[in-house]
């Protein structure tokens, strides 16, 4: 969280202060032109950031939590060693998180742990994979002023989301003047390249495997749906797992893992209908099933899509659109995905999800009442 989400979103407020002053122009404001200071922006990041580790730390010290910091390992299946400390304990839960991975073609990348780091802005900067970290970072350097490459493999970006918002993307990252390179193998002249082409669990060196515990081929723990490994007291939760690679999951499993321990409450997770985010400019956001994902699993679908620019660009003129589709179930109207790219689409996304996870059928949006002005009313409205 303190390494990935909350400082990448600290940076997309910041890069996205461009564009507001580009559209606040044509709505009739004057404002001269204005420079950013990486530096300054920096040094802020980082007094938040820390302010946050110290609320996180407190938290666990008030709690009556001991933390130890250090490297650890499984000395047995219930012993942890830190610096020569041994610390024995009737369940033992690993959650060390995953690193990024960075390609071994002889070129030199810098990670997304590492960018927040940088001791100044890159002019000409290449990132290398169209993941969500990759889409979030070009548009987040292009905001901030810099040339930006995406060198991606597949036809389209964000590979796995729906179609319909892989493609809007791509003509945002344009829009946003970030060159987009397809190929397996390409050469770039940058000052700065960047490698976004997925993490790796953080599993090596502990003794878990000494202790029992089973990885898979990547190094990933295995466990079942109650986040437990093949050692019946040894659980995992999170990029280590190498289930589902996101902080609010992490955090699910976790709690997960609290009530069927001490709460006296088994408690399996589902990773079915999880809300996801890709903070792009525009952003886009997604739960549900995808419409190729819901035909291969033998849905007989309609598909509910509109596309139009957003009233908040009416006097801008930005050349941006918003996205929304619906992917319904023919056979008895449940939804089965909810798809948008556009201006707030995470905080809509998080809305939508409740009724999603509840079992929502289209008939259930057409008639609640719209609200408007507003992009999510047009949810409520598809025909």
């Amino acid at each position: 969280m303190i390494r990935g989400c909350v400082p990448k979103k600290l940076m997309v407020y910041a890069s996205e202060v461009s564009r507001f002053l580009d559209d606040a122009r044509g709505q009739g404001w004057t404002i001269p032109s204005a420079s950013f200071d990486w530096p300054s922006f920096i040094e802020a990041k980082d007094n938040e950031i820390a302010r946050l580790s110290k609320v996180y730390l407190d938290n666990l010290r008030k709690h009556g939590v001991r933390v130890f910091e250090g490297h650890a390992r499984l000395g047995d299946a219930h012993t942890i060693e830190i610096h020569g400390e041994r610390v024995t304990a009737t369940n033992v839960l690993v959650a060390t998180g995953g690193k990024p991975r960075i390609p071994q073609d002889g070129k030199k990348y810098i990670s997304s742990d590492d960018v927040f780091h940088l001791p100044s802005l890159p002019d000409r900067i290449a990132i290398l994979g169209a993941g969500y970290i990759g889409v979030e970072f070009a548009h987040i350097f292009a905001g901030f002023g810099a040339h930006v490459s995406l060198i991606h493999r597949a036809e389209h970006v964000l590979r796995g989301f729906d179609p319909d918002v892989s493609k809007e993307i791509e003509r945002a990252l344009v829009a946003h003047g970030v060159k987009l390179v397809t190929g397996d193998c390409v050469d770039f002249s940058c000052d700065l390249a960047m490698a976004a082409i997925g993490r790796d669990p953080v599993s090596a060196g502990m003794g878990l495997v000494e202790a029992g515990v089973v990885l898979d081929g990547r190094g990933a723990i295995v466990v079942d749906e109650f986040s437990r490994s093949h050692v019946p007291h040894i659980y995992a939760v999170g990029d280590v797992t190498a289930r589902v690679s996101l902080t609010p999951v992490a955090i699910r499993e976790g709690q997960a893992v609290a009530d069927t321990l001490f709460g006296g409450k088994p408690t399996p997770i589902n990773h079915d209908l999880i809300p996801t985010a890709v903070f792009s400019q525009p952003p886009a956001a997604t739960v549900g099933l995808t419409e190729p994902a819901a035909r291969a699993g033998g849905h007989d679908v309609q598909i509910f899509r509109t596309r139009f620019r957003p009233m908040r660009y009416a006097l801008s003129g930005r050349d941006e659109y918003v996205l929304i589709k619906l992917v319904v179930s023919r056979a008895d109207d449940r939804v089965l995905g909810v798809h948008i790219v556009g201006p707030d689409a995470p905080e809509i996304i998080q809305s939508v999800a409740i009724a999603i996870t509840m079992g929502a059928k289209k008939a259930d949006l057409d008639r609640t009442f719209a609200l408007h002005p507003t992009t999510a009313e047009e949810l409520v409205l598809l025909r």
